[in-house]
């Protein structure tokens, strides 16, 4: 079993299902709305851990309404939290629409994530006895940094997901090993991707590829009916983590298959597919 330390962000999505998106000044009727725990790095630890890793998370809830509850997923989910910390103010939101398609808009504000500002030593004990070390961008990108650079210490491998994408310092691209990718990630960070080792950029319905030292690898992705995309991505990359110790095409297999999944269910967190479910799916 793996052993993977999540660094990242924890938000409640807040969504609302409607025929289509609103264009810049129109107000346009909902059909649904629902409150469901998110968020990039808990996506992708609860991804992790349902694929069948075993995961811990360091991050930030806040003291609203919404901390306790984003903790209690976690825990449920038999994701470890002794890096979770409350910090005072609001938890991380994220504001979605989600049309008839399964596509969706997305607005991040951060809250408690822009609070994860340094890591403790028993942040860096947990990273440091993980396999793999998982990141994004929703939380500060010194914080990002300070992880890979304790994982790079350790010997612990980096896999970054550069999601939203931005500029980032040339020392953390330097820290990387493994990097997941969209389509439109990798073409406005193409120069950067090609310092990191193993890169593996995602393509929606149609899969997604592989290029490392192994040469290159492409899955064709699976066929399913496409209810809501939220956490697809997210569900891609945790699996993926999970299963990364048994090579590229097995983790490529299990990624593309567990995020197809993730798209037939409304949410994020409440649409990752379990370990038995994937199975099932890549057997058939």
């Amino acid at each position: 079993m793996a052993r993977i330390a999540v660094v990242g962000s924890i938000n409640m999505d807040l969504v609302t299902r409607t025929p289509r998106r609103p264009r810049a000044g129109e107000t346009v009727l909902g059909t649904a709305f629902a409150t469901v725990p998110g968020g990039k790095g808990a996506n992708q630890a609860i991804a992790a851990r349902r694929a069948g890793a075993a995961v811990d998370i360091v991050g930030a809830v806040g003291t609203d309404v919404f901390g306790a509850e984003l903790r209690k997923v976690l825990e449920d989910n038999e994701v470890g939290t002794a890096g979770l910390r409350t910090v005072e103010g609001s938890s991380g939101t994220a504001t979605i629409v989600v049309d008839e398609t399964g596509e969706n808009t997305i607005i991040v504000v951060g809250g408690a994530n822009a609070e994860l500002s340094d890591l403790t030593d028993a942040d860096r004990a947990l990273i440091a006895d993980a396999d793999i070390m998982l990141c994004q961008l929703e939380i500060p990108v010194d914080t990002v940094l300070e992880a890979a650079r304790c994982a790079r210490d350790h010997g612990t491998l980096v896999l970054l997901n550069p999601s939203p994408a931005r500029s980032l310092p040339p020392e953390l691209w330097e820290a990387v090993d493994i990097a997941v990718v969209n389509e439109g990630e990798a073409a406005q960070l193409d120069a950067e991707l090609r310092t990191v080792p193993h890169v593996l950029t995602t393509r929606g319905g149609a899969g997604a590829g592989y290029r490392g030292p192994e040469g290159e690898l492409a899955h064709p992705g699976v066929r399913v009916e496409v209810v809501d995309t939220t956490g697809a991505g997210d569900t891609f990359t945790g699996a993926l983590a999970a299963h990364w110790h048994e090579g590229p095409a097995t983790a490529l297999a299990w990624a593309c298959t567990a995020g197809a999944l993730a798209t037939t269910v409304v949410g994020a967190s409440a649409s990752i597919p379990t370990a038995a479910a994937i199975e099932r799916a890549l057997a058939g």
